[in-house]
C-alpha cells in the first residue's frame, strides 16, 4: 500500500516507483509458469529438428536464448495479449493462473484504489516484455516489447475512445531492471494533454515533442514496479548487459470508462460497490481472450492505434 505523501508525488511527478509489490510466492509462479511454457515450446523445435541442443540440463534463460538466436518465435506465444493485425484462431497468447494471480494481486489492488478509486477494471491494454542483450538484436528487430521502447505517452497507444478515461499504468519488474540492462527512463511532470505520435517503426511522441530536458532512470528491484499516469512521456534504455530483462506491463481503469481498446476482453478486478462483478476464475479470463481471438479472425482489421505515418508532425 502506498501512502499519501507518494500519492502526492504521483499527482507532482506523474511516476511513481514502489519496490516490493509482489511476493516471491508470486514471482516464483511466474517463473515456473513460464519456464513449463519454454519447455514446451523448445521441446516442439527440437523434436522437428529445428534446433540442434537437447533441451537436456538447458535453463530457460538458455532455452530462450536459443529460440532467440534461431529467430523462432517466442514472443507472442508468451504475449498476455494479442497482436496488431494477421490474428488467425491458431495466434498463440499467455493466459495462466500465475499471470492472473499477478494481475489480480491485492498489493497491486490497493495501490491502484489509492489512486483512481475502488472501481477497478483490468485494462486490456498489457503485455509481456522480455528485452534481449542489444548487441544480440538483429537490424531487422523492431518491435517495442522486445528492443529499446521509443518516447510515448501510454494513453497514446489507446484509442480516442479513452481519452478522458482515468487509468494507470503499472510496469511490474520480474528480474531486476538496471540502467545497463534497460530500465525506464521518465520525464516528470504534471502532464495534461497528449503530444503528437507517429506510426515509426514504433508508436513514439513525434521528434519534435520528444522531451528535450533533465530525463530520470527508474532502476527498480524484481517484485518492484514503475507507476505511471497515461500522460507522462517515457522510453527504455537500451539493454547493454549480457542477460535478459523481464517485466509486465499491466494497465487498469476507472470501471465502466472505456478501455482504449474495446475490441479487446478487460474485467472487473475489484469492486467495493458491487463485489459480485470481481473474476476470480483465470479460466474465464483464458476463455474471453480465445473468443476475442475467434471473433477477431473473422472480421475486418479494427485497428489499435489512431497514428498515422503520414500525419503533418511526421513528416
Amino acid at each position: 500500500m502506498i501512502n499519501e505523501s507518494q500519492v502526492e508525488t504521483f499527482k507532482n511527478q506523474g511516476y511513481l516507483v514502489v519496490e516490493d509489490l509482489l511476493d516471491q510466492k508470486t514471482l516464483r509462479a511466474i517463473h515456473q509458469e513460464y519456464s513449463e511454457l519454454m519447455d514446451e515450446l523448445y521441446e516442439t523445435w527440437w523434436r522437428e529438428g529445428k534446433l540442434k541442443k537437447t533441451p537436456d540440463n538447458l535453463s530457460f534463460w538458455e532455452k530462450l536464448d536459443c529460440a532467440y538466436q534461431g529467430g523462432f518465435d517466442w514472443y507472442q506465444p508468451f504475449d498476455i495479449s494479442l497482436p496488431h493485425s494477421n490474428i488467425t484462431d491458431k495466434t498463440p497468447i499467455h493466459i495462466g493462473p500465475a499471470v492472473f494471480a499477478m494481475a489480480t494481486h491485492k498489493n497491486i489492488l490497493d495501490m491502484v484504489e489509492k489512486l483512481i478509486g475502488p472501481e477497478i477494471t483490468s485494462n486490456p491494454i498489457q503485455h509481456v516484455r522480455i528485452k534481449p542483450p542489444q548487441q544480440s538484436v538483429s537490424n531487422s528487430e523492431n518491435r517495442a516489447h522486445v528492443i529499446a521502447t521509443d518516447w510515448h505517452q501510454d494513453m497514446g497507444v489507446t484509442l480516442q475512445e479513452a481519452d478522458k478515461t482515468e487509468f494507470v499504468t503499472v510496469w511490474l519488474a520480474i528480474t531486476d531492471a538496471t540502467i545497463e540492462n534497460g530500465c525506464l527512463q521518465v520525464a516528470a511532470g504534471n502532464y495534461d494533454q497528449m503530444l503528437p505520435h507517429c506510426s515509426k517503426t514504433q508508436v513514439g511522441i513525434a521528434d519534435k515533442f520528444i522531451p528535450s530536458g533533465k530525463t530520470t532512470p527508474t532502476p527498480v528491484k524484481a517484485g518492484g514496479a514503475v507507476i505511471f499516469h497515461p500522460l507522462t512521456p517515457h522510453s527504455s534504455l537500451a539493454n547493454n548487459s549480457d542477460g535478459y530483462r523481464w517485466s509486465f506491463d499491466l494497465r487498469y481503469n476507472v470501471t465502466g470508462q472505456p478501455t482504449g481498446r474495446s475490441q479487446f476482453p478487460s474485467f472487473v478486478a475489484r469492486s467495493k460497490n458491487n463485489p459480485k462483478t470481481e473474476l476470480k476464475d483465470w479460466k474465464v479470463w483464458k476463455k474471453m481472450w480465445e473468443d476475442t481471438r475467434h471473433k477477431l479472425a473473422h472480421a475486418d482489421h479494427i485497428p489499435q492505434h489512431r497514428w498515422n505515418s503520414d500525419s503533418p508532425y511526421c513528416a
